[in-house]
């Protein structure tokens, strides 16, 4: 991404959930931060012309970004039932948990790490409209690629050693191979051993259907004309050895069709993913 400007994906991911809101019933995903987050004008545009948002490619897409949200969700639900007390948000963007997280400050810290101009962008745009920053969140200002998170994330608060739960939803297809390896190490050696981590991946391009190669080959072009290409993709089993050689077992590797199975199968909605990123759940491995 430019290093200046915040980022256009994130401001598309944040919109498509808002348009979730406005567009889909039954909802996979309740987010009513969402529509507020983007502006009043915004979502008047979603309601004003909802066709432009119900083509087969805008629902694929926001089938993915709502399923991905939902899985990270209800993962940290289920890790902090087991008393995980730090959620650390990775790529931030416009994500809305922080503004309308439930728990209390003694049951959950909150952490976003984002670029430093994506995060300015943010707070920016919450205090245009209102959203107060609560005091259960903390901040960490990070570009992926040259700074190193066991540096970043401590300062805003986090307790290194205690169990954590992170996500990382929309960013690593935007990264180095290399950098996304060293940053899940990171993770790994900050965070107590039976912490998780939820991210998702782009699949190879020589594992991918007609179809799915398409709708790769047009995403990976418009991105690289906004100045955000794709830089990697990953094969699964190489990528679960590689987890595995840093200290991770992965627990779960959801591809389309049990995306689909999981969060659509009841669904009288076209939401369907129809994509080629997969939803990854790894657990840190007790030191040997």
């Amino acid at each position: 991404m430019n290093p200046i400007q915040p980022s256009l994906t994130a401001y598309r991911a944040a919109f498509s959930r808002a348009a979730h809101q406005v567009l889909d019933n039954p909802r996979l995903f309740e987010d009513p931060v969402a529509t507020r987050i983007i502006g009043g004008y915004e979502t008047t545009l979603i309601c004003a012309n909802p066709e432009r948002y119900l083509t087969p490619a805008a629902t694929h897409l926001r089938a993915f970004l709502v399923a991905r949200s939902k899985f990270a969700e209800d993962e940290l639900a289920c890790a902090i039932l087991h008393g995980v007390h730090q959620y650390v948000i990775m790529g931030a963007g416009l994500d809305t948990f922080a503004y309308r997280n439930p728990y209390p400050p003694e049951v959950l810290q909150v952490f976003e790490v984002d670029h430093p101009a994506t995060q300015a962008w943010k707070q920016e745009r919450l205090q245009a409209v209102g959203i107060p920053i609560p005091a259960s969140l903390g901040f960490a200002a990070l570009d992926f690629e040259t700074d190193a998170l066991e540096d970043q994330l401590p300062k805003a608060g986090f307790k290194t050693g205690d169990p954590a739960f992170f996500s990382w939803l929309g960013v690593t297809m935007y990264l180095s191979p290399g950098t996304v390896m060293n940053i899940l190490k990171s993770i790994a050696g900050l965070a107590r051993p039976s912490s998780e981590i939820v991210f998702d991946y782009a699949l190879h391009q020589e594992l991918l259907n007609p179809r799915q190669l398409l709708s790769y080959q047009v995403r990976a072009e418009r991105l690289t004309r906004v100045d955000e290409p794709w830089k990697s993709t990953f094969e699964p089993d190489l990528l679960a050895a590689s987890l595995k050689s840093i200290g991770f077992s992965v627990e779960e590797d959801l591809g389309m069709e049990e995306i689909n199975a999981r969060f659509f199968q009841d669904s009288q909605e076209p939401l369907r993913v129809h994509g080629a990123a997969h939803l990854l759940k790894a657990i840190i491995n007790p030191k040997a």
